[in-house]
């Protein structure tokens, strides 16, 4: 595993499996991955082919004030009214795109009053 190692730097305990088996060798993948482990044999150059997407861009703006308190039920209709934002992914001519529902929740009978779906998300 030394010498494989010295030819490929960057090789991980998949490849090492790979190259092992091509010298002969009839080794199970776990095993590989308990001896690199072992021996100190890690990758260094390791990246992410796709990382999630995330728009937060730490505090900004003002915090709203918390006027529920976690009361989420009322005897009165169209007191309490909450929305939230989801997003959705769709293809359009084989592209994929987003959609963005915003649906406002009445928390007098827990129903949707009305909704939104737009291509944007909207922060106000």
């Amino acid at each position: 595993m030394l010498e494989i190692r010295k030819e490929h730097k960057n090789a991980d305990y998949r490849p090492m499996v790979q190259l092992l088996k091509a010298k002969g060798f009839n080794v199970n993948h776990k095993k590989v991955q308990r001896l690199m482990k072992k021996l100190g044999l890690r990758v260094t150059s390791f990246w992410r082919k796709s990382r999630k997407y995330t728009s937060y861009k730490g505090k900004v703006g003002k915090i709203a004030e918390n006027r529920l308190n976690k009361r989420f039920s009322t005897p009165i209709p169209h007191q309490k009214i909450t929305t939230d934002t989801t997003e959705f992914k769709h293809y359009e001519n084989g592209i994929q795109k987003k959609a963005y529902l915003n649906p406002f929740l009445d928390l007098f009978n827990n129903e949707i009053v009305s909704f939104e779906i737009s291509k944007r998300s909207h922060t106000k």
